[in-house]
């Protein structure tokens, strides 16, 4: 049995952040030629949810990039690695230190997630909660306002280059965390980063679905550093026009841009798909 799996931004979705058309139909035509497909996302369950609905996304969907896995069936997490009390307090001085305001992903009551985020400094970061709230119907809360016992996913937060890279270096002594990090605005230097713990990957998440389901086949399609782990894990990688340098690298090959339906017309071609 054969598994796909898809990056949502940058890959599945295009710059509008939806499935277009031809890639609906395309997801279809794999469900009729019996090909199972999910995503391996950044995004929380309430972000993944809207642009994934009326799409049959019946398999677990990898949240969170692997630190949560959402059981559609069941409508519950199978799987949850968090962060412990230690790990996020220690994180969140490294952003102090480099004056960047964090942002906490809390998995709070009836498997709703929360952000909590310390005062905003300047329009870049006001942009970003505005994306989380706004976008990815992610209710906002003052640092202050989370219980000292929330169960915490992951901590994001955009800042200039240098200080991005001083925290996850200043973390790097951490063993069960891991940092992702990409290019938010390029001419402004500004950069966006993810701190999971460290089995919170795509790449174990695959591995725990492969495993659960038997699939012997996986193949999957990423543009960030964040889709690494499932490259590795994978059968086949394959990378959009548009990703980073150093995911094109690491795929099996360079396929159409996410703009483009780039991914769908890769599909109905190696899989010859149609009606």
């Amino acid at each position: 049995m054969t598994l796909v799996v898809f990056d949502m931004d940058g890959t599945l979705l295009n710059a509008a952040s939806e499935i277009t058309p031809f890639t609906a139909e395309t997801l279809k035509l794999l469900e009729r030629n019996g090909i199972a497909y999910t995503v391996a996302t950044g995004r929380t369950l309430q972000a993944a949810r809207r642009p994934l609905r009326h799409h049959r996304f019946q398999l677990p969907h990898i949240l969170k990039n692997g630190a949560v896995i959402w059981c559609p069936q069941q409508e519950s997490y199978s799987h949850q690695h968090l962060l412990t009390q230690s790990e996020v307090w220690h994180v969140l001085a490294a952003f102090t230190l480099q004056d960047i305001t964090p942002f906490v992903f809390t998995l709070e009551e009836d498997n709703h997630h929360a952000v909590y985020h310390a005062p905003l400094k300047n329009r870049s970061e006001q942009r970003l909660a505005q994306l989380f709230e706004d976008e990815r119907h992610l209710p906002l809360a003052p640092l202050s306002d989370m219980p000292t016992d929330a169960d915490v996913i992951n901590v994001s937060a955009m800042g200039p280059e240098s200080a991005i890279a001083a925290v996850i270096e200043s973390i790097a002594d951490e063993p069960h965390l891991v940092a992702y990090s990409g290019v938010a605005i390029e001419s402004k230097q500004q950069c966006w980063v993810d701190i999971h713990h460290s089995l919170g990957s795509k790449g174990n998440g695959i591995t725990t679905l492969r495993n659960e389901h038997g699939f012997d086949e996986i193949i999957v399609f990423g543009d960030g550093d964040n889709d690494l782990s499932m490259f590795a894990v994978a059968d086949e990688a394959y990378a959009p026009a548009n990703a980073q340098a150093d995911v094109k690298a690491a795929a099996h090959d360079i396929i159409g841009h996410h703009d483009e339906d780039g991914i769908a017309r890769f599909l109905r071609k190696r899989f010859q798909l149609r009606y």
